[in-house]
């Protein structure tokens, strides 16, 4: 069967780079299923949960937004973080879903920056959640 070439990039690092039979990505607009074979894409991720299948196993990665490109079997994704779920902290994503719903945002710079920490901070810990994790990441829920 054929096989989908991954890989992860943010601005410091390559974070993932693996074969795998799919791949499921939080698009800015809903989610989206890759497999083999995939029709060329370019997409504008939003917040949320990165899935990638390989071997019946599957691994996820909170990722921050940014890029996905999909061409010839290969999903190139470019975003500002990548974090495995099992490195967020659910008790720290809602410390910065409760920061972020306090903020003052009475102009409509202020709004944008106040919702967008917001959805960071719901997807966060969406995928704590999911993960089952109370894990000691608080340092990768703030970058």
């Amino acid at each position: 069967m054929a096989q989908l070439n991954l890989i992860v990039v943010t601005p410091e690092s390559t974070v993932l780079e693996t074969s795998a039979e799919f791949v499921a990505l939080p698009l800015y607009d809903g989610e989206i299923g890759i497999l083999p074979g995939r029709a060329p894409l370019i997409g504008r991720l939003g917040y949320g949960e990165l899935r990638v299948e390989v071997g019946g196993q599957t691994t996820r990665f909170y990722v921050d937004g940014g890029f996905v490109q999909v061409a010839d079997n290969v999903v190139s994704v470019l975003t500002n973080r990548a974090v495995p779920a099992t490195a967020l902290d659910a008790k720290v994503a809602r410390e910065l879903l409760q920061a972020a719903q306090a903020r003052k945002a009475d102009t409509d710079e202020l709004i944008a920056i106040r919702d967008r920490l917001e959805r960071q901070a719901r997807a966060q810990l969406r995928l704590a959640e999911r993960a089952g994790t109370g894990g000691s990441a608080s340092r990768a829920a703030h970058h």
